[in-house]
């Protein structure tokens, strides 16, 4: 028996066909796909061709015309079996209705009426039983209604009209089965398809989050290198002709500064062009912190350095957090501390579950209200204050970005006695606040 075509629209719970489910698998058709219909086709002829020279005892006794309607509504049953997998509630009704007209007319069983077990088989394989069941329904009442009339006139006995009831049930239970397992592989089709979406989607979250990370560290590279080089270079064109030797000091300085800076951005092209990162990821820890705090003197800040505590159980992601919030904050201090600035100060303290940081001014900065930036997971009410300006521009967006990251917080604004501050907080502890809860 012919299975129903795979691109056969599958049943809503109405019966009305509803639109298949996006399946791989249909775009791989069965190799005998396109010869269904010929098949059906050619079994319709057969069986109308089989059943013609028994058609005139069925008219024995009846007019001559009505040998011909015989033979329309054999043709008719035969001609509706192609439809069976495009329209099979049509051609099951149309093969009840001509069968019955047999049956009214005197007519036995007959081997055209066959077809009608295939015409079962699509309608249940398509629809669900508020529909298919009606179809066999009707095809059990057209069997028993032509043969109990008959069971002493024909070789049939009520063991064998049993047996024929038996295979219509066992035609509609093969079809609703297959119709159950085509649902489930449409499920699992639609199923793999949102699955592909989403791993599409946390790949593309993934890849803006690399991006972000890069922007920042590239950030963090090329504008404290520059803002170092374009002191220095500034401070080193005004004493070239009055004090040549710091001048040539200065422009070393410049020198080291920019190879060094070169060397940062070719180690973060590396990381870019190998599909993967490994000890060539550019991640500075604190250790790099007197070279930094060393720049910015030589570039005219007057910067302390001081570093407390054990730090060698930190993470290196969390080294270079650290190690990132230090250069952007001497970066804003150089901006906006003004040239009356005699002391910067820089903290780092490692204590028992966090570690503390504080770049501390005491120039001319912006009197601004203070900034306080809390963690993405911090609980609701949380309090925070109005923006700095100084905080409007990407490095201390940066900072925040950063150390919200790390799940910290960070202050940045003016303080008490005159001048700038940022503090952060990070926690040593890098699981999620409902993870440590």
């Amino acid at each position: 028996m012919a299975r129903p075509a795979p691109d056969s629209p599958a049943p809503a719970g109405d019966g009305t066909p509803a639109a298949p489910a996006p399946d791989p698998a249909e775009a791989r058709p069965a190799p005998l796909a396109r010869f269904r219909i010929p098949i059906d086709i050619a079994v319709a002829v057969v069986a109308v061709v089989y059943t013609l020279p028994l058609l005139p005892a069925a008219a024995v006794g009846q007019p001559p015309i009505m040998l011909l309607v015989h033979v329309l509504l054999a043709a008719a049953i035969g001609a509706a079996l192609p439809f069976r997998r495009r329209h099979p509630v049509a051609a099951l009704a149309v093969m009840v209705i001509a069968m019955s007209a047999h049956a009214l007319l005197g007519a036995p069983l007959l081997p055209i009426d066959v077809l009608a077990l295939p015409a079962l088989y699509s309608l249940a394989a398509l629809y669900r039983p508020p529909v298919s069941v009606p179809g066999a329904a009707a095809l059990l009442t057209w069997l028993l209604a032509t043969t109990l009339p008959r069971l002493g006139d024909e070789h049939l006995n009520p063991g064998e009209v049993g047996l024929l009831c038996v295979v219509i049930a066992w035609v509609w239970t093969w079809g609703t089965l297959v119709r159950i397992r085509r649902a489930h592989l449409d499920e699992l089709g639609a199923r793999a398809l949102r699955l592909e979406r989403e791993q599409h989607a946390l790949a593309e979250a993934a890849a803006a989050e690399e991006r972000a990370r890069i922007a920042r560290e590239m950030h963090d590279i090329v504008s404290h290198s520059l803002s170092v080089v374009v002191v220095m270079s500034e401070g080193a064109a005004a004493t070239v002709d009055t004090a040549p030797e710091r001048a040539r000091e200065a422009m070393l300085r410049v020198r080291d500064t920019g190879r060094s800076a070169l060397a940062d951005m070719r180690t973060m092209l590396g990381v870019l062009r190998s599909p993967e990162t490994g000890p060539h990821d550019p991640q500075p820890g604190i250790d790099r912190l007197p070279e930094l705090v060393a720049e910015s003197r030589a570039a005219g800040l007057p910067v302390q350095l001081t570093v407390d505590g054990d730090h060698a159980a930190l993470s290196t992601g969390l080294e270079a957090t650290v190690y990132r919030i230090v250069p952007e904050a001497l970066t804003n201090t150089r901006r906006h501390a003004g040239p009356e600035v005699g002391r910067v100060e820089v903290a780092v303290r490692t204590d028992p579950g966090s570690v503390r940081v504080r770049i501390a001014d005491d120039g001319q900065g912006p009197a601004t209200a203070p900034t306080t930036a809390a963690p993405a997971s911090a609980p609701a009410g949380t309090s925070t204050a109005g923006t700095s300006a100084a905080g409007n521009g990407f490095g201390l967006r940066g900072i925040r970005e950063r150390v919200a990251a790390s799940g910290g917080i960070v202050h940045a604004g003016p303080r008490p006695g005159g001048g700038f501050e940022v503090a952060a907080e990070l926690p040593t502890d890098t699981r999620t606040e409902g993870e440590r809860t």
